[in-house]
């Protein structure tokens, strides 16, 4: 019974904590107004809302008292994405040298410190977990260290970008 409460404390903080992200996406976008980001954030709320949805099947299952079914859960696992196909990223980067867009390295640079948080989350509770919530757990922290390393990659390179700029003068 205890590990059942745990496991349902552990689903409920992750699925707040997707929802968190999602509605940082979802405002992201207002704020932006370029196409190839806000292309590629939509895919990321789409992506947010699969994990929300397996997050519910398993906090459903434990709450039933039964063993997570991680095989009902297929049609939501997730293949890795390529948010900005190569046209769309060197187009982003250009946008950003010619609209001067400083907000989105603070952008990028937050959804990247909130997926690398969440990432560290799901796998600091996978090795406190066994089983199908381990699995689960494990799966959600490789999904989100995607996300993690498409954040940092762009703002590594927006960051480069800025610090190279002529700043008039």
């Amino acid at each position: 019974m205890k590990e059942q409460e745990n496991l349902i404390k552990i689903f409920e903080y992750a699925l707040n904590q997707e929802h968190t992200g999602m509605s940082f996406f979802q405002a992201s976008i207002q704020r932006m107004g370029m196409g190839a980001a806000v292309s590629a954030f939509k895919r990321l709320v789409q992506e947010e809302e699969k994990h929300i949805i397996f997050i519910n099947r398993m906090l459903n299952d434990i709450r039933k008292g039964g063993d997570i079914r991680l095989e009902l859960n297929a049609e939501v696992a997730l293949k890795p994405t390529n948010y900005f196909d190569e046209r769309a990223d060197s187009e982003f980067l250009q946008q950003c040298v010619e609209g001067s867009m400083i907000p989105d390295v603070t952008v990028f640079n937050t959804a990247y410190l909130i997926e690398k948080d969440l990432a560290e989350f799901y796998r600091a509770m996978a090795e406190k977990t066994s089983g199908k919530a381990k699995e689960a757990l494990s799966m959600l922290a490789s999904w989100e260290h995607g996300h993690e390393e498409f954040f940092k990659r762009y703002r590594d390179k927006l960051s480069d970008v800025y610090a190279h700029m002529a700043w008039g003068g």
